[in-house]
């Protein structure tokens, strides 16, 4: 009964052979196989089902031809010995062929050689970036050492896989330790793990290629992807348009950018509901908007108990009541108080005589006086607030012994027209300049107590002019 084993040779180099015997070797057994030209020595690295499997599914079984040779014994003692004595002549051979690539300029490294068990054979391995005329290699190589020379071309990875190694795992490099065949690894595979802003050598192994075991989880970084929207793409949730920037396949998390260039980081499931057009923010932010809804309702309570407004009547009532405190009500007057329309007793008419002398009486209402009567307080009142550009309520009527205000007639109002049309520049220019001017004066003479009165307010004087209401004139002009 035939049996089907798997041999390993030097540099991990492995072939299938038949066991005729009826029990199969045992494995890491030295045994000794049918080679091309010869015979060599391996040790047994697989048998019956496992090394079926394994070379229905490995490069090195698939492309062995058939009929397989016959592994024709265990190996003795001799044998084993002889082996170790091969493999200390390997490495002088190897310095051999070096020392002649170099003698004929060839752009090649001599990696390996490997003696066959019965000296039939000798084989070298070489890497080169290039292709390599090594015809004259080989003949200097058969004439020194007198037996068959071959040469054979060997890429990176498989150079690291003869002479084995730790990697950057701190572990037997896989492609030496169990790695059954050498499958390429494309950058696309590192892009698919966010590995391609790393530095290129923290990826690359021994070798000086991409890593192999970037192949290991290749496939569930291409199912997570599938759950996830690709980088880059513009999607349409309650927010509104915004740009996905980053997913976290680790963490089920994706980080969207809006057209304010604001980032914010959700769920997958809150992702996938806010596409759905369904709300579903996390605790954390349902919390933050309560406390931040709170502050602006206190806020709100604050602002909603405004202060009552004055109005522009009050304050002209207010000035007024404080220009004339000692004024009688105009409702009421006592019949011993002067009438409201008689000036105060301090300011003499413009146009009566000293102030020794009485004033003279008002003429009837009948018959049009022959100028202007003194501005009562509230005429003053009216003036002053005219200038100012401000509005007094209309005083109620008050009746007086020549019979009630209302059914007095009119006086004609011309002479008053005239002045107030005419006289309100020039009151304001006199004011401005008695303003001026006061302030100097009280600057020059600081001290002086005797220029009380003329601070340029006005103050209900009359002027120098007569009009009542006028500033005094400069005293520095």
């Amino acid at each position: 009964m035939e049996h089907l084993i798997e041999v390993a040779f030097k540099g991990n180099r492995r072939e299938f052979f038949r066991w005729s015997f009826e029990a199969p070797p045992p494995v890491t057994a030295a045994i000794i196989v049918d080679a091309e030209r010869g015979e060599d020595l391996g040790r047994v690295h697989a048998t019956g089902d496992l090394a079926a499997h394994r070379k229905a599914g490995t490069t090195h079984g698939k492309g062995q031809r058939e009929p397989l040779r016959v592994a024709l014994r265990l190996a003795t003692g001799d044998d084993i010995a002889r082996a170790k004595t091969l493999r200390t002549d390997e490495e002088s051979a190897r310095r051999i062929a070096v020392a002649k690539a170099r003698a004929l300029n060839l752009q090649m490294k001599v990696s390996d050689a490997e003696w066959q068990w019965d000296r039939r054979r000798l084989t070298f391995y070489f890497t080169a970036e290039e292709r390599v005329d090594f015809r004259t290699l080989v003949r200097q190589l058969e004439s020194h050492f007198a037996v068959r020379v071959q040469m054979w071309h060997i890429g990176p990875r498989d150079e690291a896989k003869r002479l084995d190694g730790v990697g950057h795992c701190g572990r037997q490099l896989c492609s030496a330790a169990w790695l059954p065949e050498l499958l390429p690894v494309k950058t696309s595979l590192a892009k698919e793990q966010r590995l391609s802003t790393i530095t290129p050598t923290q990826i690359s192994g021994a070798c000086g290629r991409l890593m192999c075991c970037l192949r290991y989880e290749h496939e569930f970084y291409v199912a997570a992807r599938k759950r996830f929207p690709k980088q880059g793409k513009l999607v349409q949730t309650l927010q509104g348009e915004e740009k996905v920037e980053h997913t976290d396949i680790f963490r089920d998390l994706v980080t969207l950018r809006s057209p304010n260039a604001e980032l914010r980081t959700i769920p997958l499931a809150q992702f996938r509901r806010e596409l759905a057009g369904e709300a579903m923010p996390l605790e954390e932010e349902t919390r933050d908007a309560d406390d931040e809804g709170a502050e602006e309702g206190e806020v709100r309570v604050v602002a909603e108990a405004p202060r009552a407004p004055i109005t522009q009547v009050q304050r002209a009532v207010a000035a007024s009541s404080a220009l004339a405190p000692s004024a009688p009500p105009p409702s009421a007057p006592p019949p011993s108080a002067p009438p409201p329309s008689a000036p105060p007793p301090s300011a003499p008419p413009p146009s009566a005589p000293p102030p020794s002398a009485p004033p003279p009486s008002a003429p009837p209402p009948s018959a049009p006086p022959p100028s202007a009567p003194p501005p009562s307080a509230p005429a003053r009142d009216e003036r002053r607030a005219e200038t100012r550009g401000e509005i007094l309520p209309s005083p109620p009527p008050v009746d007086s012994p020549e019979g009630p205000r209302d059914a007095r007639p009119a006086a004609p109002d011309a002479p008053q027209e005239a002045e107030s049309a005419g006289d309100v520049e020039a009151r304001r220019g006199r004011r401005r300049r008695g303003r001026r001017g006061g302030r100097r004066h009280r600057n020059e003479h600081h001290g002086n107590k005797g220029h009380t009165g003329n601070s340029g307010n006005g103050g209900g004087s009359a002027g120098p002019s007569g009009v009542p209401g006028a500033p005094p004139s400069n005293p520095n002009r």
